[in-house]
């Protein structure tokens, strides 16, 4: 084999990589500009307690991504983003800007539904996949507005995929799909997508000690969402809340062993309509910051709150049985009295 051979041999496969790598960064453009007109920003308001002396009211701007997915103005975001948010508004990539309103939420599985108050011109939604084909190695990419910049992109692959409510069978299952694409906030509700443009995943939460993005990312999977927001009745509460149980329910003089503590209710919701009181006092219990002074939740349509989430399931099915005029019955514990609110499904 002569020298020259040898030579042009070598260099031949110094190049083989930087192909690849050239021919991967063209997919990843194409399939960029497939999608990017469907990933919106997500702006909200909601009405707080600011955390100092005289507890007063202010308001606080939320921010977050998601991803328009129907022509006719449905959009998905993280739950976090919106559930008790008094106004949002939605940005798309050409600077136009719809206000919208939730019609759908679980807080579990971090997934929201939106739907946009009018159609803005020229929408291009995107397509949502099946992430039960997705597997541990796969490519994706992830579009969103970390920190307010919109139409920022960042890449990676599917590293873990867990899912939670295996046992027992009556739980709906939820899975999130782990990535080490860079997420940051304002993330929250940003799609992942498939090489292909398709939707898998709705991103929920990072893993961090720095605050920052450390490779540890999780997003609610396609299916997941598919299986809570659109292939049934979306539902909206409205309620931020938190479950109280052993020593707080005693605290609180809870009849039962546990009860879910309204702190905010967002307007214009169904819990907003039925007349639930959200708290007024910001406090710190054992570390965390709880909000006192609103109802605790004790049943839904008769069906009580549990120490764990074996009834949860429970009471989103009585609700997804209502038929509209049917009345949404809870019945709340507030200022040591039982009070009864009802409501017609609309």
């Amino acid at each position: 084999m002569s020298m020259k051979f040898r030579l042009a041999l070598a260099l031949a496969f110094l190049l083989l990589p930087a192909v690849g790598m050239t021919s991967n960064a063209q997919q990843l453009r194409d399939a960029f500009r497939k999608v990017s007109q469907s990933v919106v920003i997500v702006r909200t308001k909601q009405i707080d307690l600011v955390p100092a002396p005289g507890q007063v009211m202010s308001i606080v701007d939320g921010l977050g991504s998601g991803v328009l997915i129907s022509t006719d103005g449905k959009i998905l975001t993280a739950a976090h983003v919106v559930q008790t948010a008094d106004i949002a508004r939605i940005e798309f990539a050409d600077g136009q800007v719809v206000s919208a309103h939730v019609i759908g939420s679980d807080v579990r599985a971090d997934v929201a539904l939106l739907q946009l108050d009018k159609l803005p011109a020229n929408m291009t939604p995107a397509r949502l996949g099946d992430s039960d084909k997705m597997e541990v190695g796969d490519q994706i990419f992830v579009v969103g507005a970390p920190y307010g910049l919109g139409q920022t992109l960042s890449a990676g692959h599917v590293s873990g995929r867990h899912q939670f409510n295996k046992q027992p069978q009556s739980l709906t299952p939820i899975e999130f799909l782990q990535t080490d694409a860079a997420v940051n906030s304002g993330n929250s509700g940003s799609p992942v997508f498939t090489m292909d443009g398709e939707v898998v995943g709705i991103v929920s939460s990072i893993m961090s000690q720095s605050g920052g993005s450390e490779g540890l990312a999780f997003a609610t999977s396609a299916n997941t969402t598919r299986r809570i927001l659109l292939d049934r009745r979306p539902f909206w509460s409205g309620i931020d809340g938190v479950l109280v149980t052993g020593d707080m329910a005693k605290a609180l003089n809870l009849p039962q062993p546990a009860g879910v503590l309204v702190e905010r209710v967002a307007g214009g919701s169904i819990a907003e309509r039925m007349g639930l009181q959200p708290g007024t006092l910001r406090v710190n219990v054992g570390g965390a910051d709880i909000v006192l002074g609103g109802d605790v939740i004790l049943n839904v349509n008769g069906i009580p709150v549990a120490e764990n989430e074996g009834n949860y399931d429970a009471i989103v099915d009585s609700i997804n049985a209502l038929k509209p005029g049917d009345a949404l019955v809870i019945r709340v514990f507030r200022s040591g009295l039982f009070v009864k609110l009802s409501t017609p499904i609309q």
